[in-house]
């Protein structure tokens, strides 16, 4: 079995354009066959019905003197037959290539039947013409000596055929390999992907097919690159966020088995056991929905509701979170209706505006604007808190990140809230954004369609 594309693009054209040119080649000259036999017999009945007229016009020997003379019969080779077993040959002597007639043919031709004899096809090998010698029946055999036109044109048209098979040969061995060449490139290519190098160059410039594939390509192994980024960054965020509850659960369980501790030790190093078990059950819970928001978006439940109405219940919802810090609202909530999922949506403001209760100072303001829009519906949260750096902006949005966790680290969160935020607003066809200076606060604004794509919710 041929392995090389390389040496099958080559087999296979050359099978196929010597299998088209034969099967092409006979098929004309079988739809042509008669046409072709008709036109080479026209000049040799013509030429034969010169010579008869001589023998009918002028006496035998002189029409025969005229005949031996004729500069034709380099050309053709006569037979006149008296009888089946009498006759005079004219122009060319026999061969080892002469066409003899049969007796039963002779006698056809005595007897005043043309005849012609192509036993090989194309090519008329001799043609019989019947006439008369001073009232005496003849027979005549005219016979082309050499090549005809027909006979020589077809070989011409094989040798072409030849000489164009031996130079599309060459033609399409260096074609083939300028065209193997990017598919190697692309194999090998694929090999160190799969031995997990992603940093793949492709010097492929064509425009085709080819040319959209390495782009592709190259596209992909991007893309690739960064999942395993992703990859390693989440499983060490998971190993580190799970690591640090487990290391103090484990060693205020070590201290509780100490007989020295007063009741109140032991409570408080319970309280602590209990908080870290919350937050990796709230991190579990939290990997969780964010997984099954990407692997089944089809769990949205799309239905009509008041999104202005929505936000003023979340934040009652949070009251006791920003009245513990005394916190006021700014809100512009004018009355909007949206389809989508409200309790998916609930997460989604739940999130954003819990995060700015959080990191909000005592005695801060939040803002909370909805602005109509033709076609959709913008909500912005601004708060007053720590604020985001620019750096930080675009990956505030990715599992685990949390900004500045040195100054972050006080606050509870398992960095997985706003990653399932962007999930929920991609899902319903949105977008949702960052602004923010160190120091100067944040505003979030999510962008909603009033309604999503059909193909988004169920």
């Amino acid at each position: 079995m041929i392995r090389s594309l390389y040496t099958r693009i080559v087999v296979i054209f050359l099978v196929s354009v010597v299998a088209g040119t034969l099967l092409s080649f006979f098929m004309v000259t079988w739809a042509f066959r008669e046409q072709l036999n008709d036109n080479l017999q026209i000049p040799l009945v013509q030429f034969g019905q010169d010579v008869a007229r001589l023998y009918e016009t002028f006496p035998a020997d002189q029409a025969e003197a005229y005949v031996r003379e004729m500069n034709q019969l380099a050309s053709y080779r006569i037979r006149i037959y008296k009888a089946v077993d009498r006759y005079q040959l004219y122009g060319a002597p026999d061969d080892s290539r002469t066409v003899y007639a049969s007796s039963e043919q002779v006698e056809r031709v005595l007897h005043g039947e043309q005849i012609r004899i192509n036993s090989k096809g194309v090519t008329i090998e001799l043609i019989g013409i019947p006439f008369q010698i001073e009232g005496q029946p003849r027979a005549m055999f005219i016979e082309p000596v050499g090549s005809t036109s027909v006979s020589f044109a077809a070989k011409w048209l094989l040798n072409f055929a030849l000489y164009a098979l031996l130079s599309g040969s060459l033609v399409i061995l260096v074609a083939s390999f300028f065209l193997i060449r990017p598919i190697k490139q692309l194999t090998q290519a694929t090999k160190h992907i799969a031995e997990g190098d992603f940093n793949v160059q492709l010097d492929i410039r064509q425009k085709g097919e080819l040319g959209t594939l390495a782009r592709s390509f190259v596209e992909m192994s991007r893309d690739l690159r960064r999942l395993e980024e992703m990859r390693r960054d989440f499983v060490s965020n998971v190993s580190h966020e799970v690591q640090s509850p487990l290391t103090s659960i484990s060693g205020y369980a070590l201290a509780l088995k100490q007989r020295n501790l007063t009741q109140e030790q032991r409570d408080r190093y319970l309280d602590i056991i209990a908080a870290e078990a919350k937050r990796i059950s709230r991190m579990s819970d939290s990997l969780l929905k964010l997984s099954q928001l990407e692997s089944q978006p089809q769990l949205l439940r799309r239905s009509e509701f008041g999104l202005d109405e929505q936000i003023r219940r979340v934040v009652i919802a949070l009251e006791p979170q920003w009245s513990a810090k005394q916190i006021t609202f700014e809100l512009e909530l004018p009355e909007e209706h949206l389809t989508g999922d409200p309790d998916q949506l609930g997460q989604v403001w739940t999130n954003i505006i819990g995060n700015a209760i959080k990191f909000s100072p005592d005695g801060g303001e939040i803002a909370i604007r909805l602005t109509p829009g033709e076609h959709d519906l913008q909500v912005s949260i601004t708060d007053q808190g720590i604020g985001i750096a620019p750096e930080d902006r675009e990956r505030v949005f990715e599992r685990f990140f949390m900004a500045d966790r040195s100054r972050s680290r006080k606050y509870e969160g398992s960095g997985l809230g706003l990653a399932i935020v962007r999930q929920i607003v991609s899902l319903h066809g949105g977008q949702v954004s960052v602004e923010g200076e160190p120091g100067a606060g944040t505003t979030f604004t999510v962008t909603l369609p009033r309604i999503p794509p059909n193909s988004i919710l169920s």
